[in-house]
């Protein structure tokens, strides 16, 4: 029976739900890489909050593990690491089956196969497994055992959750196909979880890797994932150290740290060891580390600054006078410290006033790491915070003066976090004019944004829908390192 007329007829009521805003970079995690064989070329990464989590996948002695310790050993904590495989060497085809449930994982269903057969294909030859008896097995390592001995070149693991099948061969022609069934015995490719829809995607063998197409490879695939970046491997040259380097320093919304354990970095004579090279460079998005007793002193650094709360209040930092737990710190004479300063390589070095500190938080350019670290920031605050003003825009943001002022006001808004966080202060714009600012006036707010009036736009860039062009004077706060005090006694 009906109700009445519907209230729309007279009173229509529309809801239109913007779309959720664009998420910025995530700055506050670094991405290890390494060359153990623990995460495959196909997944590459995987996230970790806890040196625990780490642990389970990774053993004590895995140079990623030692790496993470480092960081996780930091305070405050750092709340996520990535770690990415590196094919340092060319890799082998597999194959991984499903998480087995508990039930699935019973021994006692499996001791009542005798007879079990599948099949896979392996680098291109098909096997036929039959006549496979578990009837004797005490675990599913015997299954795996059993499985290996069948496949007769091939390796057949359990890992404690699925069963995983690796080719014996390496390089692009190394490959594992799914399971299926060979039409006579007990079919167990699906009790093994390795059949379609059931396993992973087959992951083929690959060449080896230089590290910097590895890092490449990263970068494309995870940009926004992870900010810093470093190797869990201590065979890198300092050619390829620079290599890596130089890549990231094109990117520009990374930093990569390398720990240097060379002798030659505390003479102050060399030229050839890797601080030099990179300070010969002068690259900004990467730093050196000096560590005579530990290969991933890097990570510890990383582990110190990417805790930053870039929304919280007066919350940057600076690495100078910052601590490393774990590494050791250096007894250096001041010739020593004078070397590693005119390199630009960082150090964590002991003070006899019984105290240790990290000195000196710079990159190969000179530039602060925090200096850098909070640019990247701060740039993409702006350009996540002006790209959601247009993409959460119900019309149009017009192209007017009315227009570009909502766009100023999206940058001011940035500008004023940086100045909230500590990254920016007032003080005396030293650098060439633009709008109303001049060299020598005093930025009260720590920035100024100009935008240019609309009538002073050129014809074709008011048809192809371009914006005026913004400018943005922002002036850092910096942070004290040193101080001179003179004091004068009168008697």
């Amino acid at each position: 029976m009906s109700n009445g007329l519907p209230v729309s007829r007279l009173i229509n009521v529309s809801i239109n739900m913007s779309p959720l805003a664009a998420q910025g970079a995530n700055l506050n995690t670094a991405l290890i890489l390494g060359a153990s064989a623990v995460i495959d070329t196909n997944e590459r990464m995987r996230s970790y909050g806890t040196i625990d989590a780490v642990g389970s996948d990774f053993p004590s002695t895995a140079p990623e593990y030692v790496a993470a310790l480092l960081y996780f050993q930091q305070t405050p904590q750092p709340s996520q690491l990535y770690i990415g495989r590196w094919a340092k060497a060319a890799t082998s085809g597999s194959l991984r089956g499903a998480v087995l449930s508990a039930a699935q994982k019973d021994i006692a269903v499996w001791k009542a196969v005798t007879a079990g057969s599948f099949k896979v294909t392996i680098d291109a030859s098909a096997k036929t497994l039959s006549a496979l008896d578990f009837s004797g097995v005490s675990n599913l390592n015997g299954v795996a055992a059993i499985i290996q001995t069948a496949l007769a070149g091939a390796t057949c693991v359990w890992n404690g959750t699925q069963f995983v099948i690796t080719s014996p061969t390496t390089g692009a022609s190394s490959k594992v196909s799914y399971a299926t069934p060979s039409g006579s015995g007990t079919d167990i490719s699906a009790m093994l979880g390795l059949t379609a829809g059931l396993a992973s995607a087959p992951v083929d063998g690959i060449l080896a890797e230089t590290p910097d197409s590895c890092v490449n490879i990263f970068l494309d695939r995870f940009a926004n994932k992870f900010l810093g970046v470093m190797f869990a491997d201590t065979s890198l040259s300092n050619a390829q150290h620079t290599t890596v380097a130089s890549l990231i320093e094109a990117d520009q919304r990374h930093i990569y740290g390398a720990t240097s354990q060379e002798p030659t970095m505390l003479d102050p004579t060399s030229t050839a060891d890797l601080a030099s090279t990179l300070k010969a460079l002068s690259l900004k998005y990467s730093f050196v580390q000096w560590s005579s007793s530990n290969p991933y002193a890097a990570a510890s650094l990383f582990g110190r600054f990417l805790t930053t709360d870039f929304n919280g209040n007066n919350t940057t930092i600076t690495l100078m006078y910052k601590q490393e737990p774990g590494i050791a710190a250096e007894t250096l004479s001041s010739s020593q410290a004078d070397t590693l300063q005119a390199k630009n390589c960082n150090v964590f070095v002991e003070y006899d006033n019984d105290t240790a500190i990290v000195q000196y938080g710079v990159t190969p350019s000179g530039i602060f790491i925090d200096s850098i670290y909070n640019s990247i920031w701060f740039r993409n605050r702006i350009q996540t915070d002006v790209y959601n003003l247009l993409y959460q825009s119900t019309t149009k943001i017009p192209q007017t003066d009315a227009g570009n002022a909502l766009i100023a006001t999206t940058i001011e808004a940035a500008c004023a976090a940086a100045v909230n966080n500590g990254y920016l202060a007032p003080g005396v714009w030293n650098s060439g004019g633009f709008g109303a600012l001049k060299q020598g006036d005093t930025l009260a707010k720590g920035y100024y944004v100009y935008a240019p009036p609309i009538a002073l736009q050129s014809q074709s860039d008011r048809e192809a829908r371009k914006s005026v062009s913004f400018q943005v004077a922002a002036k850092e706060a910096g942070a004290i390192h040193t101080v001179d005090i003179l004091v004068n006694v009168n008697r």
